[in-house]
């Protein structure tokens, strides 16, 4: 994890589930083979309703041509990730250039595969931003201090309390190993 993360912002609003983050129809491509996992980036927020995307002002395509989107930081609504189970998801996220994600909320299971696989920073806001940030606003985040810094404006993050070993470290398996409790 860095200590400071840069980049434009993506905003979306309340309960983004998984099928938009990455619909289950791609969910074909091999993440363990190089030129099937790109294609996760490339269709990553594709299920993202038009309505909702790019919220407060109109659509914007997360991904507009190859894999990666020009998108560094999703900041969102409450109850992000909701839906199934799915670890694609914050990896499709990842391999589509996001560092951080800054929600509300999370629902649990995809907060714990965003945190165990290390995909990026999971950041909770202590009020809706998604209503302040427009998406391509440029953003800075300092993990360390769990501010975000929006032009002149400064807003506290909750602090990531235990987690922030685990993505320090890189994963759950890498903290694991630094913490002894692995070989």
């Amino acid at each position: 994890m860095k200590p400071i993360i840069r980049g434009k912002a993506y905003v979306l609003g309340d309960h983004i589930d998984t099928d938009q983050i990455i619909p289950a129809r791609h969910l074909v491509y091999s993440l363990g083979d190089p030129e099937e996992r790109m294609r996760y980036g490339q269709y990553a927020l594709s299920g993202v309703p038009e309505a909702q995307a790019g919220l407060p002002d109109g659509h914007h395509p997360f991904v507009k041509e190859g894999h990666t989107s020009p998108y560094t930081v999703i900041v969102a609504g409450k109850n992000f990730g909701c839906g199934s189970s799915r670890e694609h998801a914050p990896a499709a996220l990842q391999i589509a250039g996001v560092e951080a994600v800054v929600a509300e909320s999370y629902a649990r299971i995809f907060y714990r595969n965003t945190i165990d696989g290390g995909f990026l920073v999971p950041l909770e806001s202590t009020e809706p931003l998604c209503r302040t940030v427009r998406t391509g606003d440029p953003v800075e985040i300092d993990t360390t201090a769990g501010m975000l810094r929006v032009g002149d404006k400064t807003f506290r993050l909750k602090p990531l309390g235990a987690v922030e070993a685990i993505l320090r470290a890189g994963d759950v398996f890498a903290y694991a190993r630094q913490s002894g409790l692995l070989r």
